[in-house]
């Protein structure tokens, strides 16, 4: 399945999300964002969103995620230096485009870029005292050296993924997120379920890979 089509169920899912809760702009945005990555998240262990044979609008939209990650954590850490103020909402969006941005390279380096965006993650929930960045920071940092469609493509990946949107939640104090996350996440799994190749969703235990041949 294309990582176009899994982003467009993520954005569908939050934009569900946002006219089912309370409406706010930072509400309906952050619940977009939390369901249009998690739709991604499953795939941080190899490149999907653009193919190597990208034209120019996805070259374009590659530079497009990369620079606006950077000019967001810029923000983020002038707000932090001036004011020992941390934007959660803006991080999250920090992280996201970063790692949309380095999720369509391949190779060791580009392993190497995104589990550095983990560990960074790892060390400002460890300085923060936010679980749910230390678990997202632990996830960045371990999937990109797996085996594309192995274990980040199971039920226990989305049992640990839903346990990081649950302690994000309770960071955010915004109902729903953590059900947002998981809709997001599972949708990645059923709609690469429909793909000829199947998802392994329960190895190591079962090796067998499910699949409904649908595209």
């Amino acid at each position: 399945m294309k990582g176009t089509t899994h982003l467009t169920i993520g954005v569908a899912i939050g934009s569900a999300a946002a006219a089912h809760y309370p409406f706010t702009i930072v509400n309906a945005a952050t619940y977009i964002a939390v369901a249009a990555f998690s739709a991604l998240s499953a795939d941080l262990d190899g490149p999907s969103l653009l193919s190597s044979k990208a034209g120019k609008l996805s070259k374009w939209l590659h530079g497009l995620l990369l620079w606006s990650g950077w000019l967001l954590t810029a923000v983020t850490a002038y707000l932090y230096i001036s004011d020992h103020y941390i934007n959660i909402p803006l991080g999250i969006a920090c992280a996201a485009l970063l790692l949309l941005g380095l999720v369509v390279r391949s190779g060791m380096i580009r392993n190497a870029l995104v589990s550095s965006v983990g560990a960074a993650l790892i060390y400002g929930g460890l300085s923060l005292g936010m679980s749910w960045m230390i678990g997202f920071g632990v996830f960045v940092a371990w999937a990109p050296w797996l085996k594309h469609r192995g274990l980040t493509h199971t039920v226990w990946a989305v049992i640990a993924w839903g346990a990081i949107a649950w302690n994000l939640e309770k960071q955010l104090q915004l109902e729903g997120i953590m059900q947002i996350a998981v809709a997001g996440y599972l949708s990645h799994l059923i709609a690469d379920t429909l793909t000829p190749s199947g998802v392994k969703w329960l190895q190591p235990l079962v090796k067998k890979s499910f699949k409904i041949p649908f595209l």
